[in-house]
């Protein structure tokens, strides 16, 4: 079978794989929509690990189940997400699944998903894959793994009924966590770039008001919102975190949600920004299998419209030109891009 093998964001080659043979209690499924991650191409993350396989963001077909498997059959169609927990370590029955060694180091799926096929494990099989909806198409089902860790993110940070959510960062992750805010009922949600076409989107996602992103930001916030700042900053890229601390009401919180650069510190000075303001900083990572679920129904019944958000459709024989799409995405215009391995 084809895959595009990830060598560095420059380097991702069309080769060929052996088509993976499954056990009893696993699938194989053909990969009918795979969207590029910002952790794709981040590349001091994977220098380690090439060359490799990577998408893990996968909508498909069943085309095989083990003897076993009782869930899913031929013809199913199915998303499926690569990292899964254990449910029985302290981290999982303390609530913190995406903490867990399981999910952090020893799932994955075989090869990837900018792959015409691949084997679902066994424990993927029981806790990571899920019936896609009637009426969810392929494409839309592949948001579910990412719109999970925005979900996640938005219960970490405790967002309640009629908070004012600001978010700093209108990419894919930023555009997601817009329509999701307002979905759990936040009050006023807010977003703010340097980039006017992600400003647009921004509005198009359902921000009621968009701002540039800069030192006169928190000014901008209190004549928005009655004199407040936000009670909620989700920093969706790490050169806005001086800004988000800068954004927050006092009682309020950060989310860190996005990676940042490698060796990148927070810049604060306690007593000005924690010691006197009860500002709670807190972060969030991937999704748990109770979080892809729920991002499945929030698909369906389209509270986050994520259609809106794809900008480029690849074969996968063009998947290095989506990776450099995504690493130049003012440039090209770029929200979110779907590899389709069979068209």
């Amino acid at each position: 079978m084809r895959v595009s093998m990830y060598y560095s964001n420059k380097d991702v080659r069309l080769e060929q794989a052996p088509r993976p043979q499954i056990g009893a209690d696993e699938l194989l499924v053909k990969v009918m929509a795979s969207g590029i991650c910002g952790s794709d191409v981040m590349e001091w993350y994977r220098r380690d690990k090439v060359p490799l396989v990577l998408g893990h963001e996968v909508a498909g077909e069943v085309v095989e189940a083990g003897p076993t498997v009782s869930r899913f059959k031929t013809g199913d169609r199915v998303a499926v997400t690569h990292h899964v927990p254990c449910n029985t370590c302290h981290y999982c029955l303390s609530g913190h699944h995406t903490m867990c060694e399981t999910l952090l180091k020893k799932t994955n799926f075989l090869p990837g998903g900018f792959a015409e096929y691949l084997a679902v494990p066994a424990i993927n099989v029981d806790r990571g894959t899920f019936a896609i909806p009637e009426g969810v198409s392929y494409e839309e089902a592949s948001f579910m793994e990412p719109l999970a860790c925005v979900l996640r993110g938005q219960r970490q940070a405790r967002l309640k009924p009629g908070q004012t959510v600001l978010v700093l960062g209108a990419g894919i992750s930023g555009l997601l966590h817009i329509p999701l805010a307002r979905t759990l009922g936040a009050g006023l949600v807010l977003a703010a770039d340097t980039i006017g076409y992600r400003l647009d989107k921004a509005l198009a996602m359902g921000a009621h008001q968009v701002f540039t992103a800069d030192d006169s930001l928190p000014e901008k916030l209190t004549e928005a919102n009655q004199g407040l700042k936000a009670d909620l900053v989700i920093v969706c890229f790490d050169g806005f975190i001086p800004l988000a601390l800068n954004c927050v009401e006092r009682g309020g919180t950060v989310l860190f949600f996005a990676g940042a650069a490698e060796g990148a510190c927070l810049p604060a000075c306690i007593n000005e920004i924690f010691w006197r303001t009860e500002a709670t900083l807190t972060s969030s990572y991937a999704g748990a299998p109770a979080d892809c679920a729920d991002a499945l129904k929030l698909i369906a019944a389209r509270s986050v419209p994520v259609a809106r958000l794809i900008t480029h459709r690849l074969p996968l024989e063009e998947a290095g030109k989506g990776f450099a799409v995504v690493c130049n995405p003012v440039e090209n215009e770029c929200v979110k891009v779907i590899i389709k391995p069979h068209g």
